[in-house]
């Protein structure tokens, strides 16, 4: 992986309990958390997407891509990509008559 976020600094641990060393092993690790949970920037220039859900957007959460007939397409929130749309409608009657 090659994100531009350093590796936060872990202390060395002193021969016994300090808690000032205990106060930045802590601070260290949620930083880690936090840094690793974060999915910063992607630039690519080869991306391979496998298993893509294809047909509609159900259950994708925003931003998920998903393919209709091979187009990829990305959910958007509150623009759904509804699959099998269609309907019939009528109006009055037609009567056709031939001499």
């Amino acid at each position: 992986m090659s994100r531009s976020t350093p590796i936060p600094y872990f202390p060395v641990p002193p021969q016994t309990y300090e808690h000032q060393y205990m106060a930045e092993l802590v601070r260290a690790i949620a930083l880690y958390a936090q840094q690793s949970t974060n999915p910063g920037e992607g630039r690519n220039t080869f991306t391979v997407f496998t298993n893509l859900q294809s047909g509609s957007d159900a259950g994708l959460e925003t931003g998920a891509v998903f393919h209709v007939d091979g187009v990829l397409k990305v959910v958007v929130s509150r623009l759904p990509h509804v699959s099998g749309l269609s309907g019939t409608a009528a109006v009055g009657t037609v009567t056709v008559s031939t001499p």
